[in-house]
């Protein structure tokens, strides 16, 4: 049986065991940063040497197997040694590659740059992006590091080689997509250049055809008025009525000359968008529609419509269009019932037909609600196409043109426009506009 220890005989065995355990990890130290490479250890049969010849095998498979081709100079710039990716950047055997001058490996529009960094790499480490050519005379991009060295062969000049061939054909794949991208570009900004200018000529001839031909028209007016006074009772029964029919078509075509130019200034977004308060723009409307309201005894309900980002004159030209045609499009005996209200909407709850690139957070669905005459659910999209009227000009008057402007006016909000009826059930216009 083993006899116990004393106590000072563990104290003693622990203190030779930390020496031990210090001198092996000074030892480790040693061996990691390159301060020895051999060791003499003592055996049964004396004193033996190990080389560490594992970690010098160790740092050759890791030159073998990296990416980048890596050599070694002599001070005369031949190359000591070589591994396989170097030699197979140059498309030649490893054989070939020692022993041979590294320069003549270099393109001869690099050589210059070559001879620079070889000078000066024995002092400091440099790198340099130059040209390499292979067996065929093919050039390949590289960067070239380099770091002297001090070997058992004496100092030595490293050289990593980093092909950038890929990195070369992608720059130039990017450089022409911009090339490609700046002449689409330039192109975008003539067109653009043309249209505003196609948008300036039009406006300009809208303005001036509605002038030039609202003159004569008024001419007709006025000496229609006159011929009425002056000669009414000679003109018969049938002249007064052909007089009648004249004015009445005069007044027609004036309305649509104004219409055609109000739907000509809605071509481009609004030029004023700031915040407004819709509840003050339908106050106005209905100021307007003050006579008409009173005429057909209707009831008109606003609720809150809060504020929101628009063009004031474009927005009013909306609101106004859409209460016209509820006290318009009115059934016989039935007092005009009209409603506005409003409701935020998350962008989910948008209509599926509402699709826009980069929509906005929050909306809001403004509807205006009659209890008129209301239309097939087959025509809800053909109503607000230019010059369009489900009923003869007996019936209803207008020109077809009113809500194809509050389709236009939407549009220029990034809204959309939708509207649901049933004939004799009235109609709700659905107005959805970005909060």
């Amino acid at each position: 049986m083993t006899p116990m220890k004393t106590y000072q005989e563990l104290v003693d065995e622990n203190k030779s065991l930390r020496s031990q355990l210090d001198e092996a990890a000074e030892t480790l130290y040693a061996i990691r940063t390159g301060q020895i490479d051999a060791l003499v250890v003592e055996g049964n049969n004396g004193h033996e040497l190990y080389t560490l010849k594992t970690a010098d095998q160790t740092y050759r498979i890791f030159i073998e197997t990296m990416n980048e081709g890596a050599v070694t100079l002599n001070e005369n710039g031949l190359i000591l040694y070589s591994n396989t990716m170097f030699a197979r950047m140059v498309g030649q055997p490893l054989s070939s590659v020692l022993g041979v001058p590294f320069a003549g490996f270099i393109d001869p529009d690099s050589l210059a740059d070559y001879q620079l960094l070889f000078s000066q790499g024995w002092n400091e480490e440099r790198k340099v992006e130059l040209n390499i050519i292979n067996l065929y005379h093919q050039k390949i991009p590289c960067m070239l590091s380099v770091k002297s060295l001090d070997l058992d062969e004496g100092l030595s000049l490293s050289i990593i080689l980093t092909d950038l061939t890929v990195q070369k054909e992608t720059q130039q794949l990017l450089r022409i997509n911009n090339e490609k991208l700046e002449a689409t570009n330039s192109a975008l900004r003539l067109s653009n250049q043309a249209l505003n200018r196609s948008n300036d000529n039009l406006q300009e001839f809208a303005y001036v055809a509605s002038h030039d031909l609202q003159e004569p028209l008024r001419k007709i007016q006025q000496f229609g008025d006159i011929l009425n006074q002056q000669y009414g009772e000679l003109l018969g029964r049938q002249g007064q009525d052909m007089l009648v029919r004249m004015q009445s078509a005069a007044a027609r075509m004036s309305t649509l000359i104004r219409d055609l130019l109000n739907f000509s200034r809605l071509t481009t977004p609004g030029q004023h968008m700031s915040e407004q308060n819709l509840n003050e723009l339908v106050g106005g409307v209905l100021a307007l529609l003050d006579l008409s309201i009173q005429e057909k005894q209707a009831s008109v309900e606003v609720g809150d419509l809060g504020c929101l980002p628009g063009d004031a004159t474009q927005l009013t030209q909306l609101f106004q269009n859409l209460l016209t045609n509820a006290l318009k499009f009115t059934r016989p005996d039935v007092k005009p019932q009209v409603r506005v209200s409003r409701q935020s909407i998350a962008q989910s709850e948008l209509p599926p037909a509402f699709q826009l690139a980069d929509p906005a957070l929050s909306y809001c669905a403004i509807r205006v609600q009659d209890n008129g005459i209301g239309f097939q659910p087959s025509q809800a999209e053909q109503i607000f196409g230019t010059f369009l009227r489900l009923h003869g000009r007996s019936e209803y008057p207008g020109t077809g043109i009113g809500l194809a402007i509050v389709r236009k006016v939407v549009e220029n909000h990034h809204g959309y426009v939708h509207a649901d009826s049933q004939p004799g059930q009235g109609a709700t216009f659905t107005i959805y506009l970005p909060e």
